[in-house]
């Protein structure tokens, strides 16, 4: 995910018994986060459905994962220069504040690619057994909506475009933000996270499949 609040969408499995300590999120304030949105609007749109592809939608988005990945950002480990620098002025309670408001706000839906539909639903709620590969839905939900007590995130109605980005970046072992690789693996070091393993297993029909399956999803 080398992109992105400018890219706050973020994608995560595993179990809770591996979780690492991770501060705990101060209560957010919904309008003081609004207040603060200004600074994303831009790349995500005022009310966090981004008018851009190459951004992610974090309308919706839910709050503590949203909060945990503006503390990667600022701290290094997910590294990108546009999102370090808007999170470097932000205080945890900010944080917390700008997660609470976007995760209240409506996300707009997307429309899948009726070719690509079949195969990529049978991979988010099947997996591929042939390849050991789970299915999506385990960890993000049969409509996409994440688990807000784990922190997993929202999937579904995410653009297609950024989706395909962030599998091939995972794929490649290009997304650096290995705080929640650890979180869900209890691996150390330079471990690949479970996102990376999975994606390792997609061919780029499969992502397409899936990317275009996610969009719709609802």
């Amino acid at each position: 995910m080398k992109k992105s609040l400018a890219a706050v969408v973020f994608v995560i499995s595993g179990s809770f018994a591996a979780l690492p300590a991770f501060a705990a999120m101060p209560k957010g304030d919904p309008a003081a986060g609004q207040a603060l949105a200004g600074a994303c609007a831009a790349c995500h749109g005022a009310d966090g459905n981004s008018p851009s592809p190459a951004f992610p939608k974090i309308a919706g988005q839910n709050a503590k994962y949203s909060y945990q990945q503006l503390q990667a950002f600022k701290s290094g480990k997910r590294n990108n220069a546009l999102m370090a620098g808007i999170a470097a002025g932000l205080s945890d309670q900010d944080m917390a504040n700008l997660s609470t408001y976007f995760a209240q706000q409506k996300q707009t839906g997307g429309v899948a690619n009726p070719e690509l539909a079949a195969a990529g639903e049978r991979l988010y709620r099947g997996g591929d057994s042939s390849k050991g590969l789970s299915a999506c839905a385990g960890c993000h939900g049969p409509a996409g909506k994440g688990n807000s007590f784990a922190g997993y995130p929202r999937l579904g109605g995410q653009y297609a475009d950024y989706v395909r980005t962030q599998l091939r970046a995972y794929r490649a072992a290009g997304r650096e933000d290995m705080t929640d690789d650890k979180r869900v693996t209890g691996g150390v070091g330079t471990e690949p996270g479970p996102m990376q393993m999975i994606a390792a297993k997609l061919s780029d029909n499969d992502i397409e499949a899936l990317s275009s399956y996610i969009q719709g999803l609802r």
